[in-house]
C-alpha cells in the first residue's frame, strides 16, 4: 500500500506493507484523509531540522542521549542517532473510510461499517490504517466520507468550545481563523453564542463572516481589544478561544486584555508564552488549556488499551467528542462547504503540500 511520509522537509509517497490486524484495533480502508494546515506544515518543518537544531530546540534530549551513551556505548549511540535522523515521519491524524477487519475485543464495530478515525501515528495519510478502537467512530447514516474525514480536527474545536463553557447570548471571541477557529465559530453560533473572530488574513476573515461571525476584525488594521470591548458594551468577552498559531506573545496578551473580569481564555492553538501578570491578575482571568480532542488524549490506557472512561463521570471523552462532531455535521450545524475545501487525489499529494506552504 502507499503512505505519505515526511523526511528532511520533503513529502514522499512510499510503498509499505499493509498493517496487520491485532486485538483491540480496527483496520480501515481510507476513503478521505484531512490535511490540517497548521499541524502538517509544522511536521514538515520539524522533519527539515538538523539534529543540532532539534537539540537546541529541545535541550532535554541531550540528557536522554547522555544516558543512552552511558549504557550502550559510543558506537550504539551514533547508530541510534543516525537512524533517528534518517527516519521517515508519518503525517495525518483524521480520516474516514470503511472497516475491512476487526481485531479481538472490538465489540461495537463490524466489517463493512463506515467510520471516522483519529490519532497521530494511526489515522495517517495512507491507503489502509490500523487504529485503536477508542479512536474509531461509526458515521451517522448518509454522512459523506469527505466531510467525515474532518471529525478529529472538528473534535479539537469542539473540546475548546466545551472548555470555554459559553452560554446562550454570551460574547465569545475566536482568535485565529484557521480551520480550527472557523469550525469553532460555527459550533458557537449554533449554540446561541454571539461570536466575533479575529485574524490578519483577509480571505480567512471573509470565511469567518460567512461562517456566522457577528463581528470580524483584522487585527493588522484595527485594535482588536478596543473593538471587542465596544462590541460587548464595554465589558469584554466572556471567553476567548485562542486558535491562532504563532510564536509571538502579543496576540495572547491582547486576548487577556479583551476578556471581561473573571472571564476565560482557552488555549486551543499555539502561542508565545511570555505572560504579563498585569494582563490577568486584576481581572482574575482564568487561563485554560484545551488538550486536543478531549479526555483520553495522551492516556495509553484509554487510547492504546481501549479502556473507556465511565460515562457518568467523564461525559465527553475524545471518542464521544468525535461522535458529536459527526452529529453536528450531519445535522447541518457545521457546514464545511462554507470553508471552500480543496480536494486532492492521493497521487497529487505533492501539489497538496506545496499549496499549503
Amino acid at each position: 500500500m502507499k503512505q505519505i511520509l515526511l523526511k528532511k522537509g520533503m513529502v514522499y509517497s512510499v510503498e509499505i506493507p499493509e498493517p496487520a490486524t491485532k486485538a483491540g484495533y480496527v483496520k480501515i480502508k481510507v476513503f478521505h484523509s484531512c490535511i490540517s494546515a497548521g499541524t502538517e506544515i509544522t511536521g514538515i518543518s520539524e522533519s527539515r531540522k538538523s539534529l543540532l537544531r532539534k537539540v537546541i530546540d529541545k535541550p532535554q534530549k541531550i540528557i536522554t542521549a547522555a544516558g543512552y551513551l552511558k549504557n550502550q556505548g559510543l558506537k550504539s549511540t551514533k547508530d541510534k542517532i543516525s537512524s533517528i535522523s534518517d527516519k521517515y515521519l508519518e503525517s495525518g491524524y483524521s480520516i474516514s473510510g470503511q472497516v475491512v477487519e476487526i481485531g479481538k475485543d472490538v465489540n461495537n464495530l463490524s466489517e463493512g461499517d463506515w467510520v471516522a478515525a483519529g490519532g497521530m501515528g494511526f489515522a495517517t495519510h495512507a491507503e489502509y490504517v490500523l487504529v485503536p478502537k477508542n479512536l474509531v467512530v461509526k458515521l451517522p447514516k448518509n454522512l459523506d466520507t469527505l466531510y467525515a474525514s474532518t471529525a478529529t480536527v472538528g473534535a479539537i474545536s469542539l473540546h475548546g468550545v466545551r472548555r470555554a463553557d459559553l452560554k446562550i447570548g454570551e460574547y465569545g471571541v475566536v482568535f485565529g481563523a484557521g480551520l480550527l477557529g472557523l469550525i469553532a465559530v460555527q459550533i458557537l453560533k449554533s449554540a446561541g453564542v454571539r461570536v466575533a473572530c479575529i485574524d490578519i488574513n483577509p480571505e480567512r476573515i471573509n470565511l469567518a463572516k460567512s461562517s456566522g461571525a457577528e463581528l470580524v476584525i483584522d487585527s493588522s488594521l484595527e485594535d482588536p481589544v478596543n473593538s471587542i470591548r465596544n462590541w460587548s458594551s464595554g465589558y469584554g468577552a466572556d471567553a476567548v478561544l485562542f486558535a491562532a498559531n504563532t510564536s509571538d506573545s502579543k496576540p495572547l496578551s491582547q486576548a487577556f486584555q479583551m476578556t471581561r473580569k473573571k472571564g476565560k481564555v482557552v488555549l486551543v492553538g499555539v502561542s508565545g508564552m511570555h505572560i504579563n501578570r498585569k494582563d490577568i491578575y486584576s481581572n482574575e482571568i482564568d487561563f485554560l488549556i484545551s488538550t486536543s480532542y478531549g479526555p483520553g488524549r495522551y492516556d495509553d490506557d484509554y487510547e492504546l488499551k481501549g479502556i473507556d472512561y465511565p460515562y457518568p463521570y467523564v461525559r465527553w471523552t475524545e471518542n464521544r467528542n468525535i461522535a458529536e462532531f459527526l452529529r453536528l455535521l450531519n445535522a447541518g450545524a457545521v457546514d464545511l462547504d462554507l470553508l471552500n475545501p480543496t480536494i486532492y487525489n492521493f497521487n497529487d499529494f505533492s501539489k497538496a503540500f506545496e499549496d499549503l506552504q
